[in-house]
């Protein structure tokens, strides 16, 4: 029998991403010209974009894609998602794509949706499954990093862009995904230091 993560120490987190993507919806038109990713804004010192231009959508289609793809990530791995490590994991993830896309896509001007962070979440907890002995983690892996090389190679799909009424930024989702290997390979590496000191 299939056990879903209900538990608010599981659900809790993720819940609360949703609703801020929700209220910054609603608060359209106002939170897309304050909060989204603006290459010209953060050179203006809008730091804030960074993490903000992760929650901000471009229609209804494009909350209700991310949202659904929030809700499979949970079911997915969401015995990981305890609140204070999932919202600093998606903090993180949120920081990780929008540096990318900063230093690495000078081009892309513009950007926003939760997708970036969303990959980056599903390869973190991906490698959170290869800690724990689960098969599956590499066959997470490698099912998005088929993924990620498609989208590099072919670019965004001409369906998805029409629907959410956006290009799909494929690079953020490139970030987001190596920013939740890295986040995991550093909370693995401090967890290490941190029995190591104690058991001296």
């Amino acid at each position: 029998m299939i056990s879903l993560p209900l538990s608010p120490q599981f659900s809790v987190g993720p819940l609360l991403v949703a609703t801020l993507v929700v209220i910054a919806f609603y608060a359209e038109p106002t939170s897309g010209q304050w909060l989204a990713y603006d290459r010209y804004a953060i050179e203006g010192l809008e730091t804030w974009r960074i993490i903000t231009g992760n929650l901000v959508h471009t229609n209804g289609f494009h909350v209700l894609l991310n949202l659904a793809g929030l809700a499979l990530l949970w079911l997915l791995h969401g015995e990981h998602y305890r609140i204070s490590r999932f919202l600093k994991v998606f903090v993180w993830c949120c920081i990780g794509t929008s540096a990318g896309i900063y230093f690495l896509s000078p081009y892309l001007i513009w950007y926003a949706g939760l997708s970036g962070a969303l990959h980056g979440v599903f390869t973190w907890g991906a490698c959170m499954d290869i800690r724990r002995g689960l098969r599956s983690g590499w066959l997470l892996l490698a099912g998005v990093a088929v993924k990620l090389g498609y989208e590099q190679f072919t670019g965004s799909s001409d369906g998805v862009a029409e629907l959410i009424n956006a290009t799909v930024a494929v690079d953020a989702h490139l970030y987001g995904a190596i920013s939740g290997v890295l986040i995991f390979l550093l909370m693995l590496g401090l967890s290490g230091r941190s029995q190591a000191a104690t058991a001296s």
